[in-house]
């Protein structure tokens, strides 16, 4: 097609932990000049692990790391008992980050991200997703509650000063086998 420009858009799992790890920082470093707070400390140790476990979804934008988020079965933060409404098989959203230039351009880079998450965690099976956001990053909290998410308790704080809510999007149940639809 003449003057027409294809975007190419792919995802797939990471496989180099020191892009991951420099594409979070980047973003955790845009994030703290926009809301006037400090980046998180992040363990590149962890992001290694995270990297090889294959918990790690990279989405490139012509062959650039664009965005990316880690999904696992088990939190990545320290859970109460009544941290989240009931859920048989919760998954964990955490580690969303975009790249400095799509968040400074508005580009649904994040958006992509987390309906990629909800996409990932209803075909495994999972009956709920749960996340942790820093309530201070208000552009953040709000892309989750638009996409479904509902927050769960109050904003917690840290021995550290670290700002989080937690937020849970439960899938609804699929119809039991043979049930008959209504006519």
């Amino acid at each position: 097609m003449t003057g027409s420009t294809v975007v190419d858009w792919t995802w797939e799992t990471a496989e180099d932990p020191d892009e991951v790890h420099a594409l979070l920082r980047a973003c955790d470093g845009y994030q703290a000049r926009k809301y006037g707070s400090a980046a998180p400390v992040r363990n590149s140790g962890t992001t290694e692990r995270r990297v090889h476990a294959g918990d790690v979804h990279l989405l490139r934008h012509d062959g650039e790391a664009a965005g990316m988020f880690t999904l696992t079965w088990d939190p990545p933060f320290a859970l109460a008992p009544d941290s989240f409404p009931a859920a048989t098989r919760p998954a964990y959203l955490g580690r969303l980050a975009v790249a400095p230039r799509w968040l400074a351009d508005s580009t649904p880079a994040g958006a992509t991200c987390v309906r990629r998450a909800l996409e990932l965690a209803s075909a495994r099976g999972a009956d709920a997703l749960r996340s942790e956001a820093n309530p201070d990053l208000a552009d953040t909290v709000k892309l989750l509650e638009l996409l479904g998410f509902r927050r769960h308790g109050g904003v917690l704080t840290d021995g550290e000063g670290r700002r989080t809510v937690r937020l849970q999007k439960s899938f609804a149940p699929a119809p039991a086998a043979g049930a008959e639809a209504d006519g």
